[in-house]
């Protein structure tokens, strides 16, 4: 049993289940055992691969597209560049080195990452020395802004609805003979969050919903819109709202159960990219996409830039960046069921890839 597991039975013994949402918290952000304070998260020694860690190109192609943004914006003077879970720094690390070329860049940009994992600060730091980090987007200064969002909102915390008997209920987390695992109870208020058009579902159907999804989509839309810039989220998810359990924790690359090692799987869930388009609609912002990660990396150069590593390359390092062009774009593999999503100011020229 870890520690975390022992905390968590004992305070639900003591009071009451807690939503699946509150788990989600507690597993992934307690400041002593939860997942993020893991010493390796990432990569081959990890749990899971992000596409940075497949490939340097995958940060470079962003590094461009965020370049091409800033030079729409009419090349502000002072931008600030946001990362938001930034994981080891890989992604910046990427985008700041294929970036140099790019006349003033450098000097227009200050890089903050929002972070709230100690440990992962510190590699953070390793990577990218002279960035300023913070805890929430809202401590971030305010100015044009690039924001860059590549698997972090995933591991939001979601609430789950189960439909019993022709009836709502919430699906919370409980105990029973000293095990933890999903009850049922009345609807929580983030119900109300749950798309009408599904809640006539039949028997068994799930719903889930991302307040905090929600909440940072439409804070980003608002400071956009304010202070001028854009947006790029990627993620694995599902254009359109449906229902289903896509809860889901993973453990030294392979599926695992969620609850029976509190703090030492990663847990996330499939984005729900309707719904964020919804709210970036709704703070009246312009949003492209989703369209697939395949098709994305593709229309913005992956190919050509693949194509320029392997011809400089000898017949290994030519495997090496075709393996990783498959990973990153082919429908079985990261092309498809990752999503990539643009918000920006109405003002701003469409941005590439969609």
């Amino acid at each position: 049993m870890t520690a975390l597991k022992d905390q968590l039975i004992k305070r639900i013994e003591t009071t009451e289940p807690i939503t699946l949402a509150a788990y989600m918290a507690e597993c992934l952000m307690h400041p002593e055992h939860g997942y993020y304070q893991k010493e390796q998260v990432f990569g081959a020694d990890g749990d899971f691969t992000t596409a940075p860690e497949v490939s340097q190109m995958f940060g470079e192609m962003i590094g461009l597209w965020l370049a091409d943004r800033w030079i729409k914006m009419d090349r502000p003077p002072h931008v600030n560049l946001i990362e938001l879970g930034p994981g080891r720094g890989t992604l910046m690390s990427d985008i700041l080195r294929a970036t140099e070329p790019v006349t003033d860049f450098q000097d227009a940009i200050n890089v903050h990452f929002v972070e709230t994992s100690a440990q992962l600060r510190v590699l953070q730091k390793d990577r990218v020395p002279n960035a300023h980090w913070h805890d929430t987007l809202a401590d971030v200064p305010e100015g044009p802004a690039l924001v860059i969002a590549n698997e972090f909102f995933d591991a939001l915390p979601i609430h789950q609805f189960e439909k019993r008997d022709s009836q709502w209920f919430e699906r919370l987390v409980g105990t029973e003979d000293g095990a933890l695992g999903f009850t049922l109870g009345p609807c929580g208020p983030q119900f109300a969050l749950a798309d009408e058009k599904l809640r006539d579902a039949p028997d068994g159907s799930i719903l889930e919903v991302c307040p905090a999804a929600l909440s940072i989509v439409g804070e980003i839309t608002a400071r956009l819109n304010g202070e001028g810039g854009a947006a790029l989220i990627i993620d694995y998810g599902y254009r359109k709202q449906a229902t289903g359990d896509s809860f889901q924790a993973m453990q030294n690359h392979a599926y695992v159960d969620a609850f029976a090692q509190p703090g030492a799987a990663d847990l996330t869930a499939h984005v729900n990219f309707e719904a964020l388009k919804t709210a970036a609609s709704q703070k009246m912002g312009k949003n492209y996409g989703p369209t697939t990660q395949g098709m994305f990396l593709m229309a913005i150069g992956l190919g050509a830039r693949a194509q320029v590593l392997a011809g400089a390359g000898d017949k290994m390092q030519q495997q090496q960046i075709l393996d990783a062009l498959k990973r990153l774009t082919a429908p079985d593999e990261m092309g498809t069921l990752f999503k990539v999503m643009a918000i920006q100011p109405h003002e701003l020229a469409p941005p590439p890839g969609f």
